[in-house]
């Protein structure tokens, strides 16, 4: 009768730790207490020190433990276990080193423990002792100690004894095979992993679940779609297509091979997907620039009942980041405190990184302000916000704030970028050569193309064409598509033809099939009143075959986004916007408002010229927004190309008339205008 109460007990424990109930496995240690007699059978107390250490309260387990007379390698193993799992690693190694003082011989299934304690610690001294132990009992030779072994010493750096240790395993099984695989991928060494699944396909391994995902990984790592498609068939071949997992990372994959079709493919064809399946689709549609279908997929997976977790927040804040989706990013925001996940890293970078690039520094900061916990992305996210409004001191000050209360914290290729990106839009010339300066004197950062497109860029705006034009020549590698084309828009905005031939000439050797490229030349000999040639260059657009990507701006109201390209008149309140255009026009030359024909891209008479700059896209949209927002809220325009010289000296007399906050957002940065001022200082 003992023995059946003691079973069932033992199973009431046991469900305590399915269900993850403290509760339950309190009631039930209480129940023990009060029925069975003392000394309780050894198999309780392990039970007890098992049921407490997975439930991650060591302290009520290391007391239990103490008060086993009978503490066996089983008693010890399941508190080391437990706390290993819950990561509490010190507290782990300190109770495998008082079982050693026991003189209790660790077994198969504690060593593998003490491995992932040490790794993640980061010890490998005490990790190469465990492993000297290991040897010593004759435990190394079992391959689950084996490959934890192995995987300790991957974690901690030491891949040479890593390496040795692998090959000297007697066998290997699959788990082995996975370890190996896995860390090579997270080890920045794709390619070794790829050799290792092969190898462990030769010798007749039998890939599971893990393997597959991390030889998917691989493959995206070293985007060789063609081995990713051969795996993809060796999945539907042996069935494995049902696999939430292996299906989660089929779409992750051929997301980041910029297959986005056969990612949907996959995802369309997972029976029940899952917060990781959303969460792969979500983030394979923003790689591949395609963040308004992730907006989508987003409350698609908030119909079906997914709930929000930091990876599906973070996920979606990126999208509404790159639409400048404001109303939808607070939204959001709003979802995460109700969710609880406020306190993730990923989601606060995520909200400080979307507030800046909608244009709202001050909620960027405040994000920024509120997290406890801030990594280098975070404090990277900062600086860009600072630097898409052109706040060059101010992200200046955000790095210095930054060294000097994180020791730990040290600049990188992406903060510099950030750095000269906010100098470059301020027009401060100075600060930025000294930055540019300092990477590799003061951080031992060697600057590579995206800083020399910064400071071409940066010169280019400040006017001084010729000195950009000999950085470019000073160049230590050949100038990249971006470098070329910060040359070819700074001669479009200063009007040197010349040299914006000579930009565009490289730039049609490097990416012929760009038509960008050609319009912004022409549009350069246009503004300088070379019709012919800028006719000429339109042509071959034709000649060749290749399509103008056609402007336009979009405007969000009441939840839904309007879009006007230039000249348009199908909105159903079109007379209503063109009736605002006439009198804003009237109004804005009565306050001293001349056009610039100079942006018209025809030759036409001067005052069809006036006309068609008029109409631009962003005009419409304005007009638009003043009949459809109330007064007291900012109009926020997003426009796909640069904002042209004409609109952007229209929106300042705009801003001033009406007295409305008017906010642009056009492919090269903000414009914030304000009672007949915009906050780029006119460095557009």
């Amino acid at each position: 009768m003992a023995g059946h109460a003691v079973d069932s007990l033992a199973s009431l424990l046991s469900a305590a730790v399915s269900a993850r109930s403290s509760l339950l496995g309190r009631a039930t240690h209480a129940r023990i207490v009060k029925t069975l007699r003392h000394p309780l059978p050894a198999l309780v107390f392990d039970h007890l020190t098992h049921m407490y250490s997975k439930l991650d309260l060591p302290g009520s387990a290391q007391l239990v433990l103490r008060l086993n007379p009978t503490r066996s390698v089983v008693s010890w193993t399941s508190l080391i276990s437990g706390s290993a799992q819950n990561g509490h690693f010190s507290f782990s190694l300190l109770m495998f080193v008082d079982m050693l003082k026991e003189c209790v011989r660790p077994n198969d299934f504690t060593f593998p423990c003490a491995f992932k304690a040490s790794g993640g610690l980061c010890m490998p001294v005490t990790g190469k002792q465990i492993h000297g132990i290991a040897i010593k009992v004759g435990e190394i030779v079992d391959v689950f100690v084996g490959s934890s072994a192995f995987d300790m010493y991957c974690k901690t750096g030491l891949k040479d004894d890593a390496r040795k240790l692998f090959d000297e395993m007697p066998q290997k099984n699959r788990v082995a095979w996975n370890t190996y695989i896995s860390n090579a991928v997270l080890d920045g060494m794709p390619q070794d992993g790829i050799g290792a699944f092969i190898k462990f396909r030769r010798v007749g391994g039998v890939p599971d679940y893990i393997t597959l995902c991390a030889f998917l990984n691989a493959c995206s790592d070293t985007a060789n779609l063609e081995l990713g498609h051969q795996l993809h068939g060796y999945v539907l071949r042996s069935g494995l297509e049902a696999d939430i997992s292996v299906a989660n990372g089929l779409v992750d994959f051929y997301g980041k091979c910029g297959e986005l079709s056969c990612s949907e493919m996959v995802f369309d064809e997972i029976r029940e997907p899952n917060d990781v399946s959303w969460c792969s689709l979500m983030s394979t549609l923003v790689q591949n620039h395609e963040q308004e279908k992730a907006c989508v997929a987003f409350l698609m997976a908030r119909k079906e009942g997914i709930q929000l977790t930091d990876f599906l927040v973070s996920s979606v804040l990126n999208a509404c980041a790159g639409l400048a989706g404001l109303e939808l990013g607070r939204s959001v925001h709003s979802l995460a405190i109700k969710a609880c996940v406020m306190g993730n890293i990923f989601v606060g970078t995520a909200l400080v990184d979307m507030y800046g690039k909608c244009g709202c520094i001050e909620d960027a900061e405040g994000a920024f302000h509120g997290m406890r916990q801030r990594n280098l992305i975070t404090w990277n996210s900062l600086i860009g916000g600072y630097a898409h409004q052109g706040l060059a001191d101010m992200a200046v000050a955000v790095l210095e704030k930054m060294l000097s209360s994180c020791s730990e914290m040290i600049p990188n290729y992406v903060t510099f970028v950030c750095l000269l990106t906010a100098c470059s839009r301020a027009g401060n010339v100075e600060l930025g050569m000294d930055i540019f300066a300092s990477m590799r004197r003061r951080h031992a950062i060697e600057p590579g193309p995206e800083h020399y497109a910064c400071i071409v860029d940066l010169l280019g705006r400040a006017g001084m064409l010729k000195q950009a034009y000999d950085f470019i020549m000073k160049m230590p590698f050949r100038p990249t598509i971006s470098i070329w084309g910060a040359l070819l828009g700074a001669c479009r905005i200063h009007r040197n033809p010349e040299l914006g031939r000579i930009a565009a000439e490289n730039l049609f050797q490097l990416d012929p099939k760009d038509s960008g490229n050609f319009v912004v030349l022409s549009n350069s000999l246009a503004a300088a009143g070379r019709w012919e040639e800028a006719t000429n260059v339109r042509k071959e657009i034709k000649d060749i075959g290749l399509k103008k990507g056609t402007g336009c701006s979009w405007i969000a109201v009441k939840n839904e986004v309007h879009i006007f390209q230039a000249k348009d008149t199908s909105h159903e309140r079109n007379s209503e916007i063109h009736m605002t255009l006439l009198e804003l026009k009237r109004d804005m030359e009565e306050a001293g408002y001349i056009a610039d024909p100079t942006y018209a891209l025809y030759d036409l008479e001067e005052e069809e010229k006036v006309s068609e700059v008029w109409l631009h896209s962003e005009k419409i949209a304005l007009a638009f927004g003043l009949i459809s927002i109330p007064p007291a809220v900012p109009i926020r325009i997003t426009k796909n190309l640069r904002m042209c010289g004409d609109c952007h000296s229209a929106f300042k007399f705009i801003s001033r008339i009406t007295g409305r906050e008017l906010i642009v957002r056009d492919n090269a940065r903000f414009h914030q205008f304000l009672a007949g001022r915009c906050s780029c200082k006119d460095f557009w």
